[in-house]
C-alpha cells in the first residue's frame, strides 16, 4: 500500500544530487581579482592580451595565482586572479599604467572583480554561487548626467533638416539655412518669397517665426517656444532612460535599476554584479548613433593630410577609418526598429536594419542620387566618434537593407546589438561611481543567514518533540526544501536581497505548515480507528488537495508581486515563488518518499511515532508516543 515505485526513487536521488552540487559553491567563497576588458567599440580583447598582462604582472613582481582568457559572453576579457588584496591594487594600478598609453584615452578598462573559487568539474556543470543584492553583497551604482545642449543641439539639427525639405518640397527658393545659436535663420532675397515660406513653416506648431534683415539681405528666423523646449528636454532624458534599460537588460544584467533623479540625472544600479569591468563596459557605452555620407571630394587616403571642407569632419577611429565624413547625418539611430546578424547573397556575415516610416523616407531620399558612394556609420561615445562601419550604397535604400562586409558573425552581432539598443537622445557623463564591497552586507548577511537558522532549528525541535519521528521526518523535508531552493537560486544566477531571504524564511513556513498538515491527517486517520498504514496512505492522499489549495493561492499572490513589482518586490517574489514549489516537491513527495521507505516494508504495523493522540473513544490519552490503531468489533 505504502511503497513507491523504484522510478520515484530515482526520482528523489536525482533532486537531491542536483541540490547538493548546486548548493556547493556557495561555500567556496571568492578570491580578490582585476578584470581587463575594452573600452572601444571596435576593439576586442584577444588571447593574447592575457600573456600580456601575465608578462606586465611578473615584471612588476606581482605573482597572480592564475590569468585567463574569458571568451564567454559579448564582451571577452582576462581576469587575473591574486591571493591577497593588496596585491590587487598594486596590479590594478600597474596594469592601467602599462596598457593605456593615453590616460585621458584609455584603450582598456582595469577594474576590480571577485572571482568564485569553485572548482573547474564544478564550473563544468555551470553550478556557479547565486548572486546577492546591493543590501547583501554589494554591486555597481552610476550616476550619469545627460548633456541636454546635445538633447536641444539634436533637435535643431532635425528642424533644420525638416526645413529644408519641407520648403524644397514647395519649391520656395532661399539663398541658404543656418545656426545661430539656438536659432535656425533662413535667407531670402525678397520679401514675397519670405511671407510664402512664413505661410508654409507656420504648420511647424514647434517654432516660432521671426522677421529679420532688410534690403536684399531679409531673414526669417525660427526658434523653439518655451514649451517644446521644456518638452525636448524631458523627452531626451526618457529616451536615454529606456535606450538604458534596453541594453542593460539585453546583456542579461539580473534587477536593473533604471530611473531619473533630477532634471537631467540618471542613477543606475546593478545590484548583485561584482563583475565591475563588464558593468561599467555596459554602461560606458551610452552613445549615440548616426548615419553619415562619406566626404567625396575628398580622396580616400589622403584624409589626414588634406584640408577639411566646410561641413565635414574628420574621423581617426573605428573600422575604416580615417575617413571624411559630412557633419549633417542621414539619419540617426532614432529611426532604426529593428537589427539583426544575418548573411548576404554570397553568404557573407552582414547585418539587415529595419527603418521607421520616417527614416525610410529619410533614407530613400538621401541615397536616391547617391548610388555607388560611401556611406558609414558613427557611434559616439563622451564626445568622441568611433566609425563602425563604412560601406558603399549599391542601390536606392529604403525602410530595409544591408550593411555587408562585416568580415565574421561576431563582428555583425556586435553591430547589429549596438544598433538594436537603440540611440540616446544625448550623450552621458558619468559623475559619480561607486562600488559597493561586500563588507558593506556583512551584518544583513549574517542577521539574514541567523534568523532562517534559528527559525529552522526552532520548527525542527518543535516538530521533533510534537511529531517524534514524523516530526523527524518533517524536519529532513524541510532541510530539502532549503537545499533545493538555494539550488535553483544558484542555478538561475537569481540576485538575492535582504526581501529574498525574507521569502526563504517564509517558504519554510508554508513547507512545514504543508507537513502539519498531513501530520494531523494522519492522526485524524488513526482516531477513527484506521489500520496505520491506511492512515499514512490517507493522510498523504487527503491532505494533498488543501496543500495544493494554499499554495496555488499564495503562488498567484506571488505571481501577481512578481508582474507589477519592482526592485526589492520582485526579488521577494522570485525566491517566494520559487519557495512554494521547491516546499510541495520536498513536503509530500520527499516526505511521502521517506515514510514509505521506513514504514512500507513493514506488512503489520501496530503503532506509528507521530506524538500524542487521543484513543477512538475519548477516554484516555495515549502518552507513551505511539497511536494505538485498533478497530473495536460490535
Amino acid at each position: 500500500m505504502n511503497r513507491y515505485s523504484l522510478w520515484k526513487y530515482v526520482l528523489i536521488v536525482a533532486a537531491l544530487l542536483f541540490g547538493v552540487i548546486y548548493t556547493v559553491p556557495n561555500f567556496f567563497g571568492e578570491s580578490p581579482a582585476v578584470q581587463i576588458s575594452s573600452a572601444k567599440s571596435t576593439l576586442k580583447v584577444e588571447a593574447t592580451v592575457a600573456g600580456r598582462v601575465d608578462e606586465i604582472l611578473k615584471q612588476g613582481n606581482l605573482p597572480a595565482e592564475s590569468v585567463a582568457f574569458d571568451s564567454a559572453g559579448a564582451q571577452p576579457s582576462v581576469r587575473a586572479r591574486f591571493a591577497t588584496t593588496d596585491i590587487q591594487f598594486k596590479a590594478k594600478a600597474l596594469l592601467e599604467q602599462q596598457l593605456n598609453t593615453d590616460p585621458t584615452d584609455p584603450t582598456y578598462i582595469v577594474a576590480f572583480n571577485l572571482l568564485p573559487n569553485t572548482p573547474q568539474w564544478l564550473q563544468s556543470l555551470h553550478a556557479f554561487p547565486m548572486y546577492l543584492g546591493l543590501d547583501l553583497r554589494g554591486g555597481v551604482h552610476f550616476l550619469m548626467q545627460v548633456d541636454i545642449k546635445a538633447v536641444l543641439n539634436k533637435r535643431l539639427q532635425g528642424l533644420q533638416s525638416s526645413v529644408r525639405s519641407l520648403l524644397r518640397d514647395k519649391n520656395i527658393r532661399h539663398s541658404g539655412i543656418s545656426r545661430s545659436g539656438d536659432t535656425i535663420e533662413i535667407s531670402f532675397r525678397d520679401a514675397d518669397t519670405r511671407s510664402k515660406a512664413r505661410s508654409t513653416l507656420a504648420e511647424m506648431q514647434e517654432l516660432v517665426l521671426t522677421d529679420a534683415g532688410a534690403g536684399d539681405d531679409l531673414k526669417l528666423v525660427a526658434t523653439l517656444r518655451p514649451e517644446a523646449l521644456k518638452q525636448t528636454q524631458e523627452d531626451g532624458v526618457k529616451q536615454n532612460i529606456s535606450t538604458l534599460s534596453k541594453r542593460v537588460n539585453e546583456l542579461g544584467v539580473a534587477e536593473p535599476l533604471i530611473q531619473r533623479q533630477g532634471a537631467d540625472r540618471i542613477v543606475v544600479e546593478l545590484p548583485g554584479v561584482q563583475d565591475v569591468s563588464r558593468a561599467k563596459d555596459i554602461i560606458g557605452r551610452t552613445a549615440t548613433l548616426e548615419v553619415r555620407m562619406v566626404d567625396e571630394s575628398v580622396v580616400r587616403g589622403t584624409e589626414e593630410t588634406t584640408a577639411i571642407p566646410f561641413g565635414s569632419e574628420l574621423f581617426k577611429i573605428g573600422k575604416g577609418a580615417p575617413v571624411v565624413l559630412n557633419k549633417e547625418p542621414v539619419l540617426t539611430g532614432d529611426y532604426i526598429s529593428n537589427a539583426s546578424a544575418s548573411f548576404d547573397e554570397n553568404h557573407q556575415p552582414a547585418v539587415s536594419i529595419d527603418l521607421n516610416g520616417d527614416g525610410g523616407r529619410k533614407m530613400r531620399e538621401a541615397t536616391r542620387e547617391k548610388v555607388g558612394k560611401a556611406m558609414a556609420i558613427v557611434l559616439f561615445e563622451k564626445g568622441k566618434g568611433e566609425v563602425l562601419t563604412v560601406a558603399t550604397i549599391r542601390s536606392e535604400l529604403g525602410s530595409r537593407f544591408q550593411i555587408t562586409g562585416m568580415g565574421s558573425p561576431e563582428a555583425a552581432g556586435d553591430l547589429a546589438l549596438l544598433l538594436r539598443a537603440g540611440s540616446l537622445a544625448a550623450p552621458m557623463d558619468i559623475i559619480e561611481e561607486r562600488t559597493i564591497g561586500p563588507q558593506l552586507g556583512a551584518d544583513n548577511i549574517k542577521k539574514g543567514f541567523d534568523s532562517v537558522l534559528y527559525g529552522f532549528a526552532a520548527m525542527a525541535i518543535f516538530m521533533v518533540i510534537y511529531y517524534q519521528l514524523f516530526g523527524f521526518f518533517s524536519a529532513l523535508a524541510l532541510s530539502i526544501n532549503v537545499l533545493l531552493l538555494v539550488a535553483l537560486l544558484s542555478t538561475l544566477q537569481v540576485t538575492l536581497t535582504l526581501p529574498g531571504i525574507a521569502a526563504i524564511a517564509l517558504a519554510l513556513g508554508m513547507a512545514i505548515d504543508s507537513n502539519v498538515l498531513i501530520n494531523e491527517r494522519i492522526r485524524e486517520e488513526l482516531r477513527a480507528g484506521n489500520s496505520p498504514q491506511a492512515a499514512i496512505a490517507a493522510g498523504f492522499d487527503r491532505a494533498w488537495a488543501t496543500i495544493l489549495d494554499s499554495n496555488v493561492t499564495t503562488l498567484i499572490a506571488g505571481l501577481a508581486l512578481l508582474i507589477f513589482g519592482s526592485g526589492a518586490i520582485r526579488g521577494f517574489a522570485v525566491v517566494h515563488c520559487l519557495g512554494i514549489l521547491t516546499s510541495m516537491f520536498s513536503a509530500v513527495f520527499f516526505s511521502r518518499g521517506v515514510v514509505n521507505l521506513w514504514y512500507g516494508r513493514k506488512k503489520k504495523l501496530s503503532s506509528l511515532a507521530i506524538g500524542q493522540i487521543w484513543k477512538p473513544d475519548g477516554e484516555t490519552l495515549t502518552t507513551s508516543g505511539k497511536a494505538s490503531a485498533k478497530r473495536e468489533v460490535k
